[in-house]
């Protein structure tokens, strides 16, 4: 089959890619923007592929979205493509808006036309087409009982710009299903992490500040809690979903895996002391006694507006009706992802100094 999969330069779309191409025969077209945070890089191990094609395209542009999906003919449409950041959309609400719903809803369109027209035409082909939306456990809000799980039936309550985004673009999938009949599938998954990581997020940033000897900014006490999901069993599980979901049907996904960011970023401490030592630690003017743990460099810094203080996946229904499961723990998954950050300076090296998108544009580094 073909798989169109939107985002595909992003984190959790090139893990996505990655696992097509090492562990099936599917071709993928990948379409991205290439905002800041996509980078072809993160594909260098398969874009050499000839069932790999690469798209450099907006997907709120419908002129372009259509000359693609007419020129590769997809059989399955996976939509990662999204601004992802809580912070930035606090900061500026406007392109998540214009991303993750507008994007999300000429993606839909397009889609549709394209399915519509197969229905005619090939209708065997038409039958199989899927169109898989991959959103988040934030668009749930925060969970107030410590036992309580999101499930696929729990209400909506986003609490960020970010999440409400996504929240909107999850009810226009849903919709499009059912007044057009769009064959849909949507995800959503718990907090990922793993190699590949843009830094900007809580693992990535914690791992590449400690590495400097900078201080690790935790929001608030730190207590707030998140489930950690491998990105690449969340690839795993994704493709199964695609491939043997029912249609009009939501999976969530998690990798029972419930910390806290304090014990998140003392985990990753305690690692590095393990595999560096303490010895590259630098001082500067936060720190400036004399440090003999990475935890030293731990500073609680004013808590987010609006942070939801907890979330937790029950993937029970994953589980049971396509019997996926998560090969990683919390341990091994982040032992993975520290080692595949020491070992992989030159990749995030180039993320932090911007050249990765100047090799791309074609302006030099």
């Amino acid at each position: 089959m073909c798989f169109l999969v939107t985002g595909g330069a992003g984190f959790i779309g090139s893990a996505v890619i990655r696992e097509l191409i090492t562990a099936t025969s599917h071709r993928v077209v990948n379409v991205d923007k290439l905002t800041y945070a996509g980078n072809l890089e993160s594909l260098a191990s398969v874009s050499s592929e000839p069932r790999y094609r690469f798209e450099q395209v907006d997907i709120g542009d419908a002129e372009a979205m259509q000359r693609v999906f007419d020129t590769h003919r997809p059989d399955v449409v996976m939509h990662l493509a999204a601004e992802s950041h809580v912070d930035r959309s606090i900061d500026g609400p406007a392109a998540f808006i214009q991303t993750n719903v507008v994007g999300t809803s000429v993606l839909l369109e397009v889609a549709r036309k394209y399915w519509q027209a197969l229905q005619v035409d090939e209708p065997e082909k038409a039958a199989g087409f899927r169109f898989h939306h991959v959103s988040t456990d934030e668009v749930y809000g925060d969970l107030e009982g410590t036992n309580d799980l999101f499930t696929e039936a729990t209400p909506y309550a986003p609490s960020s710009p970010y999440s409400a985004s996504k929240a909107s673009a999850d009810h226009l999938v849903s919709a499009w299903q059912r007044t057009f009949g769009l064959p849909t599938l949507t995800t959503n998954c718990s907090n990922n992490y793993g190699p590949y990581h843009f830094p900007e997020k809580l693992i990535p940033l914690m791992i590449l500040s400690a590495l400097d000897g900078k201080p690790l900014p935790v929001y608030g006490n730190g207590q707030q809690v998140r489930d950690w999901l491998f990105v690449e069993d969340h690839a795993r599980a994704l493709i199964k979903v695609a491939t043997q979901g029912q249609v009009g049907e939501a999976y969530n996904i998690g990798g029972h895996n419930e910390k806290t960011n304090l014990e998140v970023v003392e985990a990753l401490c305690d690692l590095l002391d393990a595999r560096i030592g303490t010895s590259d630690l630098t001082s500067d003017t936060s720190h400036p006694s004399p440090r003999t743990s990475h935890r030293d460099l731990i500073t609680f810094v004013t808590d987010r507006p609006g942070h939801d203080v907890r979330y937790a996946i029950d993937a029970s229904k994953i589980e049971r009706e396509l019997g996926w499961t998560p090969d990683e723990t919390f341990e091994t998954g982040l032992a993975r992802t520290v080692d595949w950050y020491l070992t992989n300076r030159e990749w995030w090296q180039r993320v932090l100094d911007g050249s990765y998108r100047g090799e791309r544009l074609g302006v030099g580094t």
